[in-house]
């Protein structure tokens, strides 16, 4: 891990996966997907270039296992155990996975390296003409053979130069293209304390591959035996363990697949808000526009023409009245006087201190109209701005009684407000006939009854000409009223229009 890059406090975001990461084969690195360079064997067994792993951000996490707890690969044996408390722990995050990576002392370049994805990497080389390899010995010059016995991968000039030296005269050399064929090309593990010693031996109290020079310094007197020992000793507890696991790995592919199922209902649910969203945003913003236009319509209508100034059509006033509500005025034949459950309508004028109209809309008229006897139930009201001064107010109530109206500009009473109406009962049309006698409209007949309760001489019922109390005036043959444009009053009783023979104009 580079010196310039400094830890972070929480964890980081996971890496973007592509449709291969994680499913690159054994070759390829899952985040450049190149051939392998120094691959790094992680804790959750993933593999990953060595310069990939430092690119990745680092973290900082506790670590609550105290100063006696190591994850480097030199074991804790001879570290001085301190007691148990909070440390600080940098770590990094698998880019396939996610899992958490400790990182020992000496960064990224102390973990293992996977020297089975160094063979295949190898061998996949080969297989193309030993395409990518370089010379181990000068790292300039392309691979022609290979040394068997150093496994050593040369080029031409340093072929002939291994051969001169004695040490290695009679080493095995061979063409890289012989070697198409094999499954084990791989290099020879060397020891990262004592690189010239090849990595032979595996401490078993430290529990890591050690070489001779170890044994007999840091690793003295712990019990240790040869690498091919230990990996058939290990080998069968790592096959016990493998067929232990094997009866749950249906249950895992089975879970794996309802979590890719509930993955992918997920996904066309995460697709059906988002077309929601998409739908609703752009018919707000239809919506939104359209009001926009009307607005700006609006606008440009009530621009006032100023005339004409050296040929051109100029717009904008400016407007000095001000309204004044004590000359504001009321007018209208329901100022006073309502019926109930029909609308009453006045007309507010406008104007200013002068007494003219303001000629304009605009302003803010409030108006109430409140039962006396019931003031919490007030009676909606309508006001209609006629753009000229002028506003229609209209309501109706809906009992008969007596009514306040409050008419307000700017929240000043107007000229005559705060004002009584009263609310009548609703209008009874006339059920009769509006004539001169009963003898006339009926044809002359005896029976005919009027509601007026007059009488003829020679035995008819109704009413008539020159009789008492109807001297040949006209009135109503329900309720006897003289006004043609009256209402009707009939009440009931024996003389109401249902108990008489109603008769019509000849």
């Amino acid at each position: 891990m580079s010196e310039n890059k400094k830890p972070l406090l929480g964890f980081v975001h996971k890496l973007p996966s592509g449709p291969a990461l994680g499913n690159s084969g054994k070759t390829h690195c899952p985040l450049c997907m190149g051939l392998f360079k120094a691959p790094r064997l992680l804790p959750c067994l993933h593999t990953v270039c060595t310069a990939c792993l430092e690119n990745l951000e680092p973290f900082s996490v506790v670590d609550i296992r105290g100063a006696d707890s190591d994850t480097s690969s030199e074991g804790s044996v001879f570290r001085e155990r301190k007691p148990q408390s909070l440390q600080r722990q940098i770590g990094i995050l698998c880019p396939v996975c996610d899992a958490q990576v400790d990182l020992p002392m000496g960064g990224v370049k102390a973990l293992t390296i996977d020297h089975l994805a160094m063979n295949d990497v190898m061998l996949e080389s080969l297989r193309g003409e030993g395409q990518g390899l370089v010379c181990d010995l000068c790292n300039d010059r392309e691979v022609e053979k290979r040394c068997q016995t150093c496994k050593a991968n040369l080029c031409h000039f340093c072929c002939q130069a291994h051969r001169r030296q004695k040490k290695t005269t009679y080493h095995t050399i061979v063409d890289l293209k012989d070697l198409k064929g094999y499954s084990q090309v791989g290099k020879p593990i060397l020891c990262s304390a004592h690189p010239a010693e090849e990595l032979r031996l595996f401490c078993e109290l430290c529990d890591h591959p050690v070489c001779r020079d170890c044994i007999v310094g840091e690793h003295r007197e712990h019990p240790y035996d040869f690498t091919s020992n230990v990996i058939h000793k290990h080998g069968d507890s790592v096959r016990e363990l493998l067929r232990g696991t094997q009866p749950h790995v249906e249950a895992l592919e089975e879970a794996l697949a309802q979590i890719k199922e509930m993955n992918r209902t997920l996904q066309e649910r995460v697709e059906a808000v988002a077309a929601d969203v998409r739908t609703f945003s752009e018919g707000y913003i239809k919506a939104i526009e359209e009001h926009r236009n009307k607005l700006l319509k609006q606008l440009e209508n009530i621009q006032e023409k100023a005339g004409q100034c050296h040929g051109y059509e100029v717009y904008g006033t400016i407007n000095t009245k001000e309204v004044d509500p004590a000359k504001c005025v009321l007018q209208g034949e329901d100022l006073h006087r309502a019926r109930e459950k029909q609308t009453a309508s006045f007309t507010l004028f406008c104007k200013d201190a002068a007494g003219e109209s303001m000629g304009r809309g605009g302003d803010n008229i409030h108006v109430a109209v409140v039962p006396k006897d019931k003031k919490d139930s007030p009676v909606r009201t309508v006001v209609q701005d006629n753009k000229d001064g002028t506003y229609s107010v209209s309501y109706t109530p809906k009992e008969p009684g007596i009514y306040t109206v409050w008419v307000c500009v700017k929240e000043q009473h107007v000229q005559g407000s705060p004002f009584t109406v009263t609310v009548r009962r609703k209008r009874h049309p006339h059920l009769g006939v509006f004539h001169c006698c009963t003898f006339c409209s009926s044809g002359g007949q005896k029976n005919a009854r009027c509601a007026c309760g007059g009488t003829m001489p020679g035995g008819y019922l109704g009413c008539g000409h020159g009789h008492k109390g109807h001297p040949g005036r006209p009135h109503w043959s329900c309720c006897g009223k003289f006004t043609e444009k009256s209402e009707c009053t009939c009440t009931g009783g024996q003389s109401t229009p249902r108990s008489l023979l109603r008769t019509v104009a000849l």
